[in-house]
């Protein structure tokens, strides 16, 4: 009995120990973190899911809530729909995973992630299920707001030129629907708003306003950008940007050519001790007027060697050659473009005029002589602001040059001066001279030369004055540098091929027909930039210092066959040219090249000016012809060569190219 009870002892321990190990076991395999049949779960979300406002460059994060086995999450088992591409990585403990995309969300997008059942802990067990979430990414791409990087004129400037545009660079690119006038606007003297156009040059950032007409000179403007303008987000300009700038004295116009030569273009038998002299309306700088820039040379041949004086005025430069010049012998002379005015401004183009020397050397022992005159003797069509000069073969006392023995008439009130070498004296007229009217100008006995001695009898000349007044050369400004420019469209049909100047349009943006047509460079495209805003509004104040002008010739309704003079013509009905040319005559003048045109070439391809009021400007400046309209400043809708400034340019020009060259 006792030996069974021990065995009963001994089995109710056993049995005991068994079911302690039994339990041990069972409750092992339930506790998380190791080896059992419990799926892993995602513990959090970033973006959160239903979140609205997850900015476009964030990453995607998932955390677990147990070690993952990263070989089983990755972009196929991890995905950010629509569309998105990236790469997964993860921490050291491989509980939290992130989804960098390739590129940047799209703002204001609902995305859906994606985690499949296909990832695994590292035990091998899997979610229990697709786990999806979704966030909206915000609508202003969580930017911040735009601001004004730079502008032009600079804030505060000084001396700004008064035919500019006005520009404003933004820290990103904007949306252009905003930049509009109410949205940019320049105010000038008396709070007056400036009138203009705006515009946006999306490639630079930049708005850009051109001012329909030049500004006033000395004054103060002030731009401003109002915070209704917006970046591509819809940000908003924090606050209005406003900024000032003054305008200087100086127009910054090319300074004018001389108003007259001595000798006289194309003169001949001139003396070959003769001085050369320019004069000029406005006074120019001297330092800028020297032997470099004023050159005298054998006509194709060698540079004639002298020095280049000034009068008091800065108005009259004479050349005095080293040497007596050689006889029978064709000279140019050539002021150049390095000539400037006091603002510095130089002048659009050289200044070229020729003369040929006599076959006597006009030298004589005895009393003074006049050897050349400006305006000729017997010339026609004289400008009424012309001066009257006479150059003299020996130097002259300056004091017996005056309004008492130089004088012009019908009795004209002015001012007498004599040059640097004092034998080219000048009389400059206090008022324009009267169209159509003979001058006879006289220089008496009471001119000495230096030793006392007079000239030997008085001395006439006398010329005519034109019919209107003579007008000084057209200043394009930058519009001179292309061969089409319009505001709205620029259209082509055919192979067109645009050589030695631009294309610009503003503040439109639309070029169609390149190619087939084709911009050979160095000639480029300038859309809707400050380039081709600025070139505009070069060619309205070109324009409307065109429209403006007083004494314009009337057109006839019929242009072929006719010739026309440097001047400027208007017309108020149709003109139309319906077969063969019409001759533009420079008369001699080789600083106003003439040229022939032919219809086909140079205007519409309908032939015909339709709108009453339209402005018809033959004027000779780099040689070009100017379209306007009186009443909305509109050009030829289709032009073959020329500079053409319009809201529409067209062109069908299928068999001969567009060279702007010559």
């Amino acid at each position: 009995m006792g030996g069974w009870k021990k065995y009963l002892s001994v089995s109710t321990c056993v049995s005991w120990s068994l079911g302690a190990l039994v339990l041990v076991l069972a409750v092992g395999c339930c506790t998380p973190g190791t080896t059992g049949i419990t799926p892993p779960t995602i513990f959090s979300i970033s973006p959160v899911g239903g979140s609205v406002g997850a900015c476009p460059n964030a990453v995607i994060t998932v955390s677990f809530s147990e070690a993952m086995n990263p070989a089983t999450i990755n972009t196929s088992d991890f995905t950010v729909a629509p569309g998105i591409i990236g790469t997964v990585t993860h921490n050291a403990a491989n509980t939290i995973f992130t989804l960098t995309p390739s590129s940047n969300l799209s703002a204001g997008k609902t995305y859906t992630v994606t985690i499949t059942t296909a990832a695994l802990d590292v035990y091998g067990n899997p979610l229990a299920a697709n786990y999806v979430s979704s966030f909206t990414t915000a609508a202003n791409a969580c930017m911040p707001a735009p601001v004004v990087i730079s502008t032009t004129p600079a804030a505060a400037a000084t001396g700004v030129c008064p035919n500019k545009v006005i520009t404003a660079t933004f820290s990103e690119a904007m949306d252009p629907t905003t930049i509009t006038a109410a949205n940019f606007q320049l105010v000038g003297p008396g709070a007056t708003a400036v009138i203009g156009t705006v515009s946006y040059a999306a490639a630079t950032n930049q708005a850009i306003f051109s001012p329909s007409s030049v500004l006033a000179l000395n004054a103060t403007y002030t731009a401003t950008i109002a915070s209704g303008v917006k970046d591509l987000f819809g940000n908003a300009l924090a606050a209005p940007y406003s900024w000032s700038f003054f305008t200087g004295a100086n127009p910054c116009v090319p300074a004018l050519p001389p108003t007259s030569v001595t000798p006289a273009n194309a003169a001949a038998g001139v003396c070959p001790n003769t001085v050369i002299t320019a004069t000029y309306a406005q006074a120019m700088n001297p330092a800028t007027i020297n032997a470099t820039t004023f050159l005298v040379k054998v006509t194709g041949g060698a540079t004639v060697t002298g020095f280049v004086t000034a009068d008091a005025a800065g108005k009259v430069f004479t050349f005095t050659p080293a040497a007596a010049l050689a006889l029978s012998t064709n000279y140019t002379v050539t002021i150049t473009t390095g000539a400037q005015d006091t603002f510095g401004n130089a002048m659009a183009t050289n200044f070229v005029w020729t003369f040929t020397t006599g076959a006597s050397t006009c030298i004589s022992a005895g009393p003074p002589t006049v050897v050349n005159v400006t305006p000729t003797a017997g010339s026609l069509g004289v400008c009424l602001n012309a001066v009257a000069t006479a150059t003299f073969s020996q130097a002259m006392k300056p004091t017996t040059l005056n309004t008492n023995t130089f004088t012009l008439a019908p009795t004209t009130v002015g001012v007498v001066t004599l040059d640097g070498t004092n034998t080219v004296a000048t009389f400059t007229p206090s008022a324009p001279l009267t169209v159509s009217t003979l001058y006879t100008a006289e220089i008496s006995t009471g001119a000495q030369n230096a030793g006392g001695t007079p000239l030997a009898a008085n001395y006439f000349w006398s010329f005519t004055t034109s019919s209107q007044a003579c007008q000084p050369p057209v200043n394009l400004g930058t519009a001179a540098n292309f061969g089409i420019l319009a505001s709205a469209t620029v259209t082509n049909t055919g192979l067109t091929t645009i050589t030695g100047e631009n294309l610009g349009l503003s503040p439109g943006s639309s070029v169609t027909g390149f190619p087939p047509g084709v911009v050979v460079p160095p000639a480029v495209m300038d859309i809707t930039d400050p380039t081709a805003a600025q070139a505009q509004l070069d060619a309205t104040i070109a324009y409307n210092y065109l429209a403006g002008l007083p004494n314009a010739a009337a057109l006839p309704a019929e242009l072929s066959g006719l010739t026309f003079t440097p001047g400027l013509y208007k017309n108020a009905s149709a003109v139309t040219l319906t077969s063969g040319n019409f001759t533009l005559d420079a008369q001699g003048n080789s600083n106003h090249p003439g040229r022939r045109c032919a219809g086909q070439e140079h205007l519409l391809a309908g032939r015909q000016f339709r709108d009453p009021g339209y402005l018809l400007v033959l004027r000779w400046h780099h040689h070009r012809l100017l379209f306007g309209h009186a009443g909305h400043r509109r050009e030829p809708r289709r032009a073959r060569a020329g500079t053409q400034r319009g809201r529409h340019a067209r062109y069908r020009h299928r068999h001969r190219p567009i060279d702007r060259r010559n």
